[in-house]
């Protein structure tokens, strides 16, 4: 003999199935009432430039008005039915939307702020990225943009360079987060001393400086202007004199995965 409990259904089956049906029915009515109010609404919108008139319909079910007459030989009242196709609600709406902008499209200050926190996004990611503190990527993506410099490559020329150290000086006597020669800023900034060039925000509009204007001798080509970076004018001119490439590895590892034009504009 079979239990009996089997043919007893489960009651949490079946108060999950009516709450399943209370939802679905109280969604349903929601709709309803929100077409109902898209369709009022769009009966009584009237264009933007057109005076507002308080007016009582004459006829409930053609939604003509008792001055609906005068009004449409006027042209101060359109005539606005209580029901339209739901095409011509959705064209109605896009028109409206597209007559009144919002109030903050075009102003001056929203757009400076949006920048603003565009910039801060940007600079965080790079502090994220090459782990270092949010001051110094501050200066190095500010410096970068001001030379006009993509700050992706002006990051990987920084990292190779001097590890981000500001104060690193090489054995050859660079100096710097860029690692500049005191010979080679002082042909941009005569007066610069080497005690200068060891500080972050006068070494880094020198270094990218120097770097944009080797891109820019070299008619873009980024490995070629990179070897002179490192290896010196000389050096790289004496190779190619004598027909041999004068790579040495190290425009390969600033450029690894790198897809971009090295300059901004």
């Amino acid at each position: 003999m079979a239990d009996s409990t089997d043919k007893v259904p489960n009651r949490d089956a079946v108060a999950r199935r009516r709450r399943m049906h209370r939802r679905h029915a109280k969604r349903r009515l929601t709709n309803v009432f929100v077409a109902a109010a898209v369709v009022f609404t769009a009966a009584v919108i009237v264009t933007p430039d057109a005076p507002t008139r308080v007016v009582s319909p004459a006829n409930p079910f053609t939604g003509m008005t008792a001055a609906a007459p005068a009004a449409a030989k006027s042209g101060s009242l359109p005539i606005q039915p209580l029901w339209r196709p739901a095409a011509a609600v959705l064209k109605r709406s896009k028109a409206v939307t597209t007559a009144l902008p919002l109030p903050f499209a075009h102003d001056a200050k929203e757009r400076e702020r949006r920048e603003s926190l565009s910039r801060l996004h940007r600079i965080y990611t790079y502090s994220a990225k090459y782990r270092i503190k949010p001051d110094l990527a501050r200066r190095i993506y500010d410096a970068s943009t001001t030379a006009g410099i993509e700050p992706e490559l002006a990051f990987r020329l920084v990292r190779v360079e001097s590890v981000f150290y500001p104060r690193a000086v090489s054995s050859a006597g660079a100096l710097g987060l860029t690692q500049l020669m005191l010979g080679t800023a002082r042909e941009f900034e005569p007066n610069v001393t080497r005690e200068q060039l060891l500080d972050p925000d006068v070494n880094l509009r020198i270094g990218l400086r120097y770097l944009r204007a080797l891109i820019r001798e070299q008619k873009g080509d980024l490995k070629l202007a990179l070897l002179i970076y490192n290896r010196g004018p000389v050096a790289v001119q004496k190779s190619l004199s004598m027909g041999m490439s004068p790579a040495n590895g190290y425009e390969s590892i600033v450029t690894k995965g790198y897809r971009g034009r090295g300059i901004l504009d």
